[in-house]
């Protein structure tokens, strides 16, 4: 058994262990930089998750609010393994890849048609 490794944030630490090398808690991966929360839009077979929010922006000219959406794709360790509609809490960490730079931490709340 590998051992668990507090990652400097107050989530919950996953029940189920994975061999995932880009895991933050089983792997070797450090999480630092800004916090997330957030949707999870699509779901790829290669540990891959975007995951989306909504946030609003105040227009001056105007005198109006307007949304605008973000998007970003993050790793989905195998111990978290996160579906279409969870909402999660991502961090930033290194580059994984060409498009990642965040990590899923915690589901927050699981869908309820999963």
């Amino acid at each position: 058994m590998k051992s668990i490794k507090q990652i400097g944030i107050e989530v919950e630490i996953p029940s189920k262990e994975c061999n995932d090398k880009k895991c933050p808690f089983h792997g070797e991966i450090k999480v630092r930089g800004r916090t997330f929360a957030g949707k999870v839009l699509n779901k790829d077979t290669n540990k891959t998750a975007v995951v989306g929010w909504v946030r609003i922006v105040k227009l001056n000219k105007y005198e109006r609010f307007e949304t605008k959406r973000s998007k970003v794709s993050a790793h989905n360790p195998t111990c978290i393994d996160a579906q279409i509609g969870d909402s999660v809490l991502i961090v930033e960490t290194r580059p994984l890849s060409k498009t990642k730079k965040f990590v899923i931490v915690q589901i927050v709340k699981k869908n309820e048609s999963n």
